[in-house]
């Protein structure tokens, strides 16, 4: 593994019936990570490996994939990971969908596992709900916003409103869990005010673990809400490995397209 890649293993050893890997922008020494919800079964064990992104500017991105990915890749199939996921919208959105897409094509072929990112989980998981019209509660800066409604507008999702909170990958990785939390709340609510017709929500990125905002705001607006991390799970939840789970959100319940559940 060359310098800057970091390695987590999120499970202990025990009997494993899946391995779910996951190249994430940062590593847990920029980013730690306190205990997560575990959202998946004990059986499965999901590790990961860090591309050390310096920002999220395309120069950023560009120089993480391109000297690094393959490196966590590598890391991970020999952990013997089922799956490789691409963590990180802005990631996917400075790339564009052609070459995320070319790249998932490229990781298959060169594995044999099945490749991923959370941008196309979260375009999937939006037309599992029947959603192609909707708000993105966002915290980045104008040009990533920018990059990631035209990643939606290429798989034909509609994006009514977007907000900002002005951040790269420096002020991401640096907020409390506090402060993250209270900023999914604040954005969601901004974000469905300003578009009351959208067919879903959409909290993008995973550092301001966002995911206890999910049910609240489905409660809140009658809308599912989507996270690009709880998609992930959704998607081994979709193909028959990991078992509905219920308590945060319909995605992860396995619901459908219902429209909204309460009027707003």
């Amino acid at each position: 593994m060359s310098k800057g890649e970091r390695v987590m293993n999120t499970s202990q050893d025990g009997k494993v019936r899946f391995v779910a890997g996951t190249v994430t922008p940062v590593g847990t020494d920029r980013h730690p990570m306190p205990q997560p919800e575990p959202l998946l079964p004990a059986d499965i064990r999901r590790i990961s490996a860090s591309i050390e992104i310096s920002d999220y500017t395309t120069e950023g991105v560009n120089e993480a994939i391109q000297q690094r990915y393959w490196g966590c890749v590598d890391e991970l199939m020999s952990q013997r990971a089922n799956s490789i996921t691409l963590a990180g919208f802005p990631i996917a959105s400075q790339l564009g969908r052609p070459r995320v897409r070319e790249l998932m094509e490229e990781t298959t072929r060169r594995t044999g596992a099945t490749a991923d990112s959370h941008a196309e989980a979260t375009v999937a998981a939006l037309r599992h709900l029947g959603a192609s019209r909707i708000a993105i509660a966002s915290r980045w800066s104008e040009q990533l916003n920018n990059a990631l409604v035209s990643y939606l507008n290429q798989a034909d999702i509609e994006v009514l409103t977007i907000t900002t909170a002005g951040q790269w990958a420096r002020q991401a990785f640096s907020m409390s869990i506090e402060q993250g939390v209270k900023l999914a709340f604040q954005l969601g609510r901004e974000a469905m005010r300003r578009a009351a017709s959208a067919e879903a929500l959409l909290l993008a990125g995973g550092a301001w673990r966002s995911l206890a905002a999910v049910p609240i705001l489905e409660e809140d607006f009658g809308v599912p809400v989507v996270t690009n991390p709880i998609a992930q799970v959704w998607r081994l939840i979709a193909a028959g490995v990991a078992p509905p789970v219920t308590g945060w959100g319909r995605l992860l319940a396995g619901g459908g397209p219902q429209g909204r559940s309460r009027p707003v």
